[in-house]
């Protein structure tokens, strides 16, 4: 990710009318970011949007309400597509997008249009949509660390009795005769990122 950022703030550099004024590692940082200077255009990997993600999103567009934010997005996880749109991104990029491509889009996004990778857009509507709400998802996808029910209830400040019940809704609605192969159901789905 640190080559991609850095070669995505030196491609935005070269251009007379952009100025790069952060480039950073995390959503962490963002909220911090935007209290501290105005920002136009910001560019985010639509795959930090999940879970905390989506809140420190929220924290920095709160305090950006004039910038416009586009996402980055790969083929292979429209379900994080999906949430990026949710969460009001303004337009999505593949990740592959060419150099000046990607110039284009934030100065269309700049002038008020809205910007959809075509690719993007086929995956998006080609890819079955989740059968799992976002608690659930929540859910699966610390489970899939492969701690216990109890971790999982402790990490989501839930009971273990609920986890256990969002387990077996989760198992219902996937097909899959237990968690291990939930979580493969979801990650190949593009529901939940696929670990490391």
């Amino acid at each position: 990710m640190n080559l991609l950022r850095g070669a995505l703030a030196a491609t935005l550099s070269l251009e007379e009318d952009f100025a790069v004024v952060a480039a950073l590692g995390c959503l962490a940082e963002a909220p911090a970011t935007a209290r501290a200077m105005p920002l136009d255009v910001a560019i985010v990997n639509v795959e930090l949007l999940g879970g905390e993600g989506v809140r420190l999103f929220g924290e920095f567009t709160a305090e950006q309400p004039g910038c416009v934010t586009l996402g980055l997005a790969g083929t292979e996880a429209p379900a994080s597509l999906r949430r990026a749109l949710d969460v009001r991104v303004h337009g999505v990029v593949s990740t592959r997008v060419a150099p000046g491509e990607l110039v284009r889009g934030v100065r269309r996004l700049k002038r008020g249009e809205r910007v959809i990778d075509a690719g993007l857009a086929v995956a998006l509507v080609a890819a079955p949509p989740s059968p799992l709400s976002e608690r659930e998802l929540d859910v699966l996808s610390v489970a899939a660390s492969g701690v216990p029910s109890a971790e999982v209830a402790a990490r989501l400040h839930l009971t273990a009795g609920t986890v256990r019940n969002y387990l077996s809704v989760i198992l219902r609605k996937t097909g899959a005769r237990n968690r291990l192969e939930a979580v493969r159901v979801a990650e190949d789905a593009g529901w939940i990122r696929q670990r490391a």
